[in-house]
């Protein structure tokens, strides 16, 4: 299927590994320019470098840390009028809720609620001005199956959830969409962290908490990046203009709802 992407501008965030690096990957396969934005300027070259075999279209790397204005300010003038904002960022460390204090807070809800919600701000207006936008944002599963021990994430996500809604409603008639992708247990440095923490916590191996995490899936296996990277490219497509406000999960068939 031809998405009609070609020539389009798209920042991506967070994407010189993991699932943003999924979806820069494949908006470029579809002949997006794509800005990709971290903090490491080594591994962003690197990521780059391996985009720029992917396709024909232009790839800026930005290092900049979108936590912090400066960083959010450098990154939406390297692209001045997108046609695509993929928000992503790093989530907070699973923990216990006695154990929180106002700094992990606060973290949260730089990372995961403001970060976005600045960037998008940055964005839409001019989106709805050209009549053609896609927002979408990675969030998480526990956004709609809430878990204790990922509190920090899924509060600041659900947040970005309700606002992105709201403002949903009113800018698919400019045909702005705003869509969230729910990720459950892909094969990502992130997957990998949680099983190093099952590891030490339950005195197994790598291997073993690798399988026990995979068992949770309904499908028995971990998600692989490049299928989440299609489903946004997807969402990002001409033709996916009458999807918007909606959460789409992408976990193995493993919610309950």
């Amino acid at each position: 299927m031809d998405l009609r992407l070609n020539g389009r501008d798209a920042i991506v965030c967070a994407s010189s590994r993991g699932l943003g690096r999924a979806c820069a990957t494949a908006l470029v396969r579809e002949g997006c320019n794509v800005v990709i934005n971290g903090r490491d300027e080594a591994l962003l070259a690197d990521t780059a470098e391996e985009l720029r075999k992917t396709g024909k279209a232009e790839v800026t790397p930005i290092v900049a840390d979108i936590n912090t204005i400066d960083g959010r300010e450098t990154l939406l003038a390297a692209c001045t009028e997108p046609d695509i904002l993929v928000n992503n960022n790093a989530g907070p460390p699973p923990g216990e809720f006695a154990n929180w204090g106002p700094d992990d807070w606060q973290s949260a809800l730089d990372a995961n609620l403001l970060a976005p919600t600045f960037m998008i701000q940055g964005v839409i207006e001019g989106m709805k001005a050209r009549h053609f936008g896609r927002i979408v944002n990675i969030t998480s599963a526990m956004v709609k199956s809430p878990h204790a021990a990922m509190g920090l994430s899924t509060a600041a996500r659900s947040g970005l959830t309700a606002l992105c809604k709201g403002l949903s409603n009113e800018a698919v008639a400019f045909n702005v969409t705003i869509n969230n992708l729910l990720p459950e247990r892909f094969d990502t440095d992130r997957q990998k962290f949680m099983a190093k923490v099952l590891m030490e916590r339950q005195g197994i191996t790598l291997e073993q908490a690798r399988e026990a995490i995979a068992n949770t899936i309904n499908a028995k296996r971990f998600g692989q990046p490049e299928e989440f990277g299609d489903a946004c490219a997807y969402l990002c497509s001409a033709q996916a203009g009458f999807i918007s406000g909606q959460n789409l999960q992408l976990d193995g068939g493993s919610y309950a709802g």
